[in-house]
């Protein structure tokens, strides 16, 4: 299993209009072929922060077939005009210990 992780920052103001399209848009990303669950955190200490965290079954069902998918395409059109600055994504294993 991979976890995406990817620190949003939302422009000032439109919060609440992130949070909806945020909602539609996860209907997109729960269908794609490796998807295993998501979820989308509000930061408490800083408006507009958010943190989502996505679980893949491997790296390449995000980074081929989710980015590289016509559904990526609606994604964008919903979710990448509210950031600023664009977000860094960056993707993790569980470690055992």
């Amino acid at each position: 299993m991979i976890l995406e992780a990817a620190m949003l920052n939302v422009k000032s103001g439109l919060e609440n209009e992130f949070e909806s399209a945020f909602k539609q848009a996860s209907k997109i990303i729960s269908s794609m072929n490796g998807y295993i669950s998501h979820q989308l955190q509000r930061c408490l200490e800083t408006q507009g922060k958010y943190l989502l965290l996505v679980q893949w079954t491997d790296l390449e069902s995000h980074t081929v077939g989710f980015r590289q998918s016509a559904e990526y395409q609606e994604w964008k059109r919903l979710l990448h005009h509210f950031y600023e600055p664009f977000p860094v994504v960056e993707h993790f294993e569980h470690v055992s210990l």
